[in-house]
C-alpha cells in the first residue's frame, strides 16, 4: 500500500497550535491532549512552517484552522480563540491556510455580526461549533440567527456530533450532540450546508442516516482514529456516501502523517479516496 495520497489532500478541521494560540488557552491541554488523547503534538507549541512541513510530510496540500468557542466566557475551562489569531495565518499563507469562526450561541446577534465580519473582511470560508460546551443541543433556538447567517453568506457550518469528551475536569459537560438533531435543522435550514465532524461515534449509524437523507448534509471523518473507524462508516466512504465524507485529522488530536497512513491502508477505491480527500472539500466549501 503506498504511504501517498492519490491527490493534494485537504484537512477541514485543524487546529492552530502556536505558542500565540495556546496563550489564549486555560492550560488544561495538556493533560487533555497529552495525557487522555495520547497525541505526540509538543504540548509547547508547533509554529506555522512546522505545521505546514507536518502536512507535506502526510501529503495535505491544506489545511482549515478554526478559531475555537469553547464554552461562555467566564466559566471554568472555557477560553475564546480571537478570531485575529487564525486571520494571520491566512494573509501569510494564502492557499494553504483557510478560516473557520467559532460560535458562542451567548453572543447573540454580536456573535452573528463577528461571524459575518469575518466572512466578508477576514477571509474566512465557514463556521465551527461545539454544542456540548453550551450544553445546548444543536438544534436548540440560541443557535438559529446563526445557522440563518450561514446561509446568507453561502457558507458550510461544521460541529461536533457524538460523543464529548471530559476537557476541563472543573467543567465536565453532557455530550448534547446526538447526530439525529441534525434532522431538524436540516428541515428547517435545506440550503444550509452542515457538516458533522468527529465522526458521530457513538451514533456514527445516525450521522450516516442523516447525510444519506439530506442533501447538504456531510460527515468530517476527523479525531477517531481511521483504524478504528466502524466498518459502516469505511463502507459508506467507498461506497454510496462517496460525495459525503471529508477528510480531517482535528491537529493535534490526531497527527497528520499517522491519520494519513491509516486512511490509505483502508484500501478505498481510487475515486471515492479522491472524493473524500479532496473534491468534496473542493465542493462543499466552494474553493478552487
Amino acid at each position: 500500500m503506498s504511504s501517498t495520497p492519490p491527490v493534494p489532500a485537504i484537512d477541514i478541521v485543524s487546529g492552530i497550535w502556536t505558542e500565540e494560540a495556546l496563550a489564549h488557552r486555560p492550560g488544561w491541554q495538556e493533560q487533555f491532549f497529552a495525557g487522555k488523547m495520547k497525541s505526540k503534538t509538543n504540548m509547547k507549541g508547533v509554529s506555522l512552517d512546522d505545521q505546514l512541513a507536518l502536512m507535506a510530510e502526510a501529503g495535505i496540500e491544506r489545511a482549515f484552522l478554526f478559531a475555537p468557542k469553547a464554552g461562555r466566557r467566564g466559566l471554568p475551562g472555557s477560553f475564546h480563540l480571537p478570531y485575529e489569531v487564525v486571520a494571520r495565518p491566512l494573509e501569510k499563507y494564502p492557499g494553504r491556510f483557510y478560516g473557520l469562526a467559532g460560535l458562542d450561541p451567548y453572543e447573540g446577534m454580536n456573535g452573528v455580526r463577528a461571524l459575518e465580519d469575518a466572512v466578508k473582511n477576514m477571509g474566512f470560508i465557514g463556521a465551527h461549533l461545539y454544542p456540548h460546551w453550551f450544553d445546548l443541543p444543536p438544534d436548540h433556538a440560541k443557535y438559529y440567527p446563526f445557522y440563518a447567517k450561514c446561509c446568507e453568506l453561502g457558507v458550510p457550518i461544521q460541529m461536533q456530533v457524538g460523543q464529548s469528551m471530559v476537557y476541563a475536569k472543573e467543567q465536565p459537560m453532557r455530550s448534547v450532540g446526538r447526530p439525529i438533531l441534525l434532522d431538524g435543522i436540516a428541515c428547517d435550514f435545506p440550503e444550509l450546508k452542515l457538516i458533522g465532524i468527529h465522526v458521530g461515534i457513538p451514533w456514527t449509524d445516525e450521522m450516516i442516516a442523516m447525510a444519506w437523507k439530506h442533501e447538504n448534509v456531510f460527515i468530517g471523518s476527523d479525531a477517531h482514529s481511521p483504524k478504528y473507524w466502524p466498518p459502516a462508516f469505511v463502507n459508506y466512504i467507498n461506497s454510496y456516501g462517496q460525495d459525503k465524507v471529508l477528510f480531517g485529522t482535528d491537529f493535534p488530536v490526531l497527527g497528520f502523517k499517522r491519520t494519513m497512513d491509516e486512511v490509505l491502508a483502508l484500501g478505498l477505491r481510487a475515486e471515492p479516496l479522491r472524493k473524500f480527500l479532496r473534491d468534496n472539500a473542493l465542493r462543499v466549501y466552494a474553493i478552487k
